[in-house]
């Protein structure tokens, strides 16, 4: 970037220090104020990172936005870092691995292929919820953790190793989006450029769709496949048209006993009933000024629930009060705000920015709410539970006489959403401390824990005096991860399991984490409700999940007095109280390096070779097939068969599953043949790292219908000339053997839900040459081009239902590589088995020139080895 082309003011002293910066507002003057600031951050990146007839018209672009509030203007962002987690990292860190291997095989050099912008990697998902309700679960649970995966963990340290720039952060340091809210967010961060110091906007990318979390303290970032990001790490911009931006307006201020989750919930229901689907949200108005960080973070964490790629909050206040509560230095802190203040990036409670769309949110008028029960945008009041469970009209074929018809089968404070904000976790203490004074106890069929998303929880918990209370109410700190929100939630109590299995009760889960889809919290269970930390305590001790908070007593004392839900329910004012009583800043640096040293993690033995030694016999690590050179372009014209044919809401947990692996299941057999305890298989998502395993799970879900063939088993299908219903692997190596193409077709909403890269990397072994769909969920959706999927929307009111596809029917898809481009329309037509046709109308779901590119390239790993040998042979 020519200097020149920044007017000499450009200049920015703090703490003794002269920064080179973008001056947004002499640059652009009123227009800037017109602009969300997330578009302003965008133009910031572009005006730094491009040059020329590019930067020209990126610039244009971005400012021809206000225009219409919308564009078709293609920019390049180049965040400053990526983010990751241990289930997305494997397999992206395998794929590095396998390219590496193909590299040498060429007679390049595999040491030379590094990511180029720095990567940190959190192990947050793989810790599971065995031991519970004792005082030593949480290290005992690690000590369980480390010992399942080990294998997989001396990989990880391999990379650590073996990768230039990529830093590893081991069990027990937290949930990622935790560990960049109090360790690694900067806001601002600076950098050197030919010689002069630079002050600039901290922006990063995640593999996991709650990334956004850090929007609450006004950093952009947004969640990407891990294919995606994999292209970002080798230097390649983030290619995206200028994106809508919807605005919520929010103007009061929450009411006493109405905590942040609520409001959370609130949001996501509002903007999904708007039909929000991978715009950016942006808050603004006067009620954006009362709410602490922490109240942002948890809204902002909610992104992907309410179908928004951001949940933008700009730097303010809190933002400042947030880094100093973490021990953030004051130097640091300073140019946070010199820096946003100048550059026009400050939020001003009383601009009011053009916006796609806008709604209005009034925070007094928010209750106490949940969701559910299988959907975090199905909002209710608190009280509703026994009304939405009702509809399901269960009828016990004998009565169980120690359980309610729906009892909580799991009670878990859990997840970055709801953990990571102090006040949530002492409101859940304090009502815990109110609970116990009167001797009430949790019923002991519920498995009950408390995950916290930082280890810096333990502490003030402590100072506050609320690690007992929480303790004699079954609320034990079970570690530092994910756990239940990501289907860790190990296995049910016995109770519970021998009621459900005489079907005298339907059992139900509680939890604060940000997901509540069939099979998702555990496979045995399909009924799920999302509520405040504070709230999930009361359902465990009423046990009952039915029962109505607003007017039923929780449970009698001792002596026989009811207590109701109004009578330990703990004040907003006594909350904040306690939160800055038991404050202090130490705790998160101190934390962190003490969970950094884990031992057993340091002692792990690692190989240090440039190449990845793989093992034969492994079932956690395989070199992927897809990590050549050789896999090519599926675009073309061809007629295939509908390997699935699927609804609406398919989540990516129902096409690669995360939970445990059931020992009865398919993949539990092939993992056993090679010599896997059946009764210790772990998780799915430990084994990322081994393709023969992940494409074996693919659609594994027990509430997965399969259209083409209703009434078959658990992740079987039809093979339609030989007409056996067999397992989908099978069926879909048969479809290849006889040379066969084959397509999914799938409703609203396809691919929602987490980041998980493997949802496409299982559907390419599976051979699938293009998803059919109503409409997908923005990460899926690009995870399948990366994988040199094509992705089509389904037009003119199609759905698979209108399609009416039987068996015998095929596709024919005329999309041949040099006609794909940006939502162009592909020729589809339904063959019937009688030989009629009918056309279908559909549109490529492709955005940018550089998703066409991967297409014709037959993905992302092939496209960046195609350049690291031609940057190796010049």
């Amino acid at each position: 970037m020519e200097n020149t082309n920044l007017p000499p003011e450009a200049w920015l002293l703090c703490n003794d220090q002269r920064y080179r910066y973008v001056d947004l507002p002499a640059l652009f003057g009123d227009r800037l104020t017109q602009l969300p600031v997330v578009l302003r951050l965008l133009l910031e990146n572009v005006v730094r990172n491009t040059d020329g007839d590019e930067r020209e018209a990126a610039v244009e672009g971005v400012l021809g936005w206000v225009e219409r509030a919308t564009s078709e203007t293609e920019i390049a962002f180049q965040p400053n870092r990526v983010l990751m987690h241990d289930t997305t990292s494997t397999p992206a860190l395998v794929d590095i691995a396998g390219m590496r291997d193909a590299l040498a095989e060429a007679g390049a050099d595999p040491s030379c292929l590094n990511p180029v912008l720095p990567v940190d990697s959190s192990v947050d998902h793989s810790l599971a919820v065995e031991y519970f309700a004792e005082s030593d679960a949480a290290p005992r649970n690690l000590q369980l953790e480390l010992k399942r995966n080990a294998e997989r963990y001396r990989f990880l340290r391999w990379a650590s190793k073996a990768l230039t720039g990529v830093r590893i952060h081991p069990p027990g340091t937290g949930i990622m989006h935790t560990i960049n809210l109090e360790q690694l967010a900067t806001v601002v961060t600076t950098v050197e450029r030919d010689g002069e110091q630079w002050a600039v906007p901290d922006t990063l990318i995640g593999t996991d769709s709650h990334t956004p979390m850090i929007n609450g303290i006004g950093v952009l970032g947004w969640g990407v496949g891990g294919l995606e990001a994999q292209t970002v790490m080798f230097g390649m911009p983030v290619m995206q048209r200028i994106p809508d931006v919807i605005g919520v307006r929010l103007t009061g201020a929450l009411k006493p006993g109405v905590l942040a989750t609520d409001l959370a919930l609130t949001v996501t229901q509002r903007l999904r009933a708007i039909g929000v689907s991978g715009e950016f949200v942006e808050f603004f108005g006067p009620g954006v000024s009362t709410l602490s960080a922490g109240d942002k973070a948890v809204v902002a964490n909610m992104a992907p629930e309410y179908g928004a790629s951001t949940g933008f909050f700009p730097v303010d206040q809190a933002t400042l009060d947030y880094l100093r509560a973490t021990n953030r230095s004051e130097k640091a802190i300073q140019l946070v705000e010199a820096f946003t203040r100048k550059a026009g990036l400050w939020f001003d409670p009383e601009n009011t920015p053009r916006f796609t769309r806008t709604i209005d949110i009034d925070l007094a008028s928010i209750g106490m709410h949940i969701a559910g029960p299988r959907r975090p945008q199905d909002l209710l009041c608190y009280s509703q539970t026994g009304e939405a469970l009702a509809k399901l009209n269960f009828q016990p074929e004998q009565t169980h006489a120690g359980m309610p018809r729906h009892p909580v089968a799991i009670a878990a404070i859990t997840s970055c959403t709801n953990t990571s904000d102090p006040a949530l976790l002492i409101a859940a203490g304090l009502l815990a401390r109110k609970a116990r004074a009167l001797g009430l106890t949790v019923p002991a069929w519920i498995k009950t824990s408390l995950g916290p998303g930082s280890p810096a929880a333990a502490a003030y918990l402590e100072r506050a005096n609320l690690i007992d209370d929480l303790s004699a109410v079954g609320f034990d700190i079970v570690g530092y991860g994910c756990t239940t929100c990501i289907g860790n939630s190990g296995p049910l109590t016995a109770e519970i399991r021998e009621a459900a299995a005489n079907k005298s009760v339907y059992p139900v889960a509680m939890l604060s984490g940000n997901r509540n889809f069939p099979g998702r919290i555990h496979p045995d269970l399909d009924l799920g409700f999302i509520m405040s930390p504070p709230l999930v305590i009361a359902f465990a001790l009423a046990g009952n999940a039915e029962l109505d908070l607003s007017s039923e007593p929780l449970q009698n004392t001792p002596d026989g007095k009811p207590v109701y839900l109004r009578d330990i329910w703990p004040p907003r004012d006594e909350v904040a109280a306690l939160v800055e009583a038991a404050a202090d800043p130490q705790d998160y640096p101190r934390a962190f390096a003490i969970a950094s040293k884990n031992p057993v993690w340091h002692d792990l033995e690692a190989p240090d070779s440039a190449r990845f030694p793989w093992n034969p016999a492994s079932t956690a690590l395989r070199r992927p097939p897809f990590a050549s050179a050789s896999q090519g372009s599926q675009l073309g014209s061809y007629s295939a068969y509908p390997l699935l044919v699927l609804g609406d809401d398919v989540t990516t947990d129902h096409i690669s599953p995360a939970s445990a692996i059931p020992k009865d299941s398919y993949v539990a057999d092939f993992l056993v043949e090679r010599g896997d305890d059946r009764n210790d298989l772990n998780v799915f998502a430990s084994r990322r790292g081994n393709w023969e395993v992940m494409v074996r799970a693919a659609f594994y879900n027990k509430t997965l219908v399969n259209k083409l063939q209703p009434e078959a088993p658990v992740a079987h299908t039809l093979h339609v000339p030989s007409g056996s219903i067999m397992p989908i692997f099978e069926a879909a190596q048969r479809y290849q053997d006889e040379g066969d193409s084959v397509v999914l077709v799938a409703g609203e909403r396809y691919g929602t839900g987490s980041s998980r890269d493997w949802a496409a990397k299982g559907q390419r072994l599976l051979g699938i040459r293009a998803v059919l769909a109503v409409s997908f969920e923005r990460i899926h959706r690009s995870n399948l081009i990366g994988m040199g999927i094509l992705p089509l929307r389904m037009a003119g009111g199609a759905t698979p239902d209108t399609l009416a596809l039987r068996p015998g029917d095929k596709l024919e898809i005329d999309a041949p590589a040099d006609a794909v481009s940006p939502r162009c329309k592909i020729p589809v037509k339904i063959v019937r088995a009688d030989g009629s046709t009918e056309q279908v109308e559909a549109n490529a779901a492709v955005e940018t020139q550089l998703e066409c590119r991967l297409l014709r390239s037959g993905g992302v790993i092939p496209l960046i080895l195609k350049q690291q040998l031609e940057t190796q042979e010049a």
